[in-house]
């Protein structure tokens, strides 16, 4: 059996974004033998933070539960440990390849690897409704599909 791959998202506080994508992303894999390790981080995270009430919800319909989600503070010891890296924006992008050139190469945002060419960001609902949470939380569902069909391909031509 082939070594687990360990994919890592990123975000600002880990408390929207990153769980929302771990969550999603660990059911769609959760079929695949264990050959994945989702994870989360924040680039300016509360180490202890919950997810937020909102995020939470848009999950629960989801059949997710992220109620039990702590957030973390991204380190040099979680990114070398990653085999790949995915963050909302950018600008999490940058930092993180500024911060840590060493990991560089195996960063990405989300939808550069999902394959999209505009508009590489997924913006922060961090402060709004439920309906912006559920548009982030769909257009996560879109483009991880696009990743796990990406990665599958892959750890099937390897």
């Amino acid at each position: 059996m082939a070594k687990p791959k360990k994919i890592l998202f990123v975000c600002t506080g880990n408390t929207c974004r990153s769980p929302m994508a771990e969550a999603i992303f660990r059911k769609m894999t959760e079929e695949a033998d264990h050959q994945w390790l989702i994870d989360s981080a924040g680039i300016h995270a509360a180490t202890g933070a919950r997810a937020t009430f909102e995020a939470v919800e848009v999950l629960k319909g989801l059949k997710l539960d992220v109620s039990g989600h702590s957030a973390r503070q991204l380190t040099a010891e979680i990114l070398e440990d990653a085999d790949l890296v995915l963050t909302m924006t950018v600008s999490h992008k940058r930092s993180i390849q500024m911060e840590f050139p060493s990991v560089a190469a195996k960063v990405f945002t989300i939808k550069e690897y999902a394959g999209k060419t505009e508009e590489l960001d997924i913006h922060d609902p961090y402060g709004c409704g439920l309906e912006v949470y559920q548009r982030v939380a769909n257009e996560l569902q879109a483009d991880l599909a696009l990743i796990w069909k990406r990665l599958a391909a892959e750890r099937e031509a390897n």
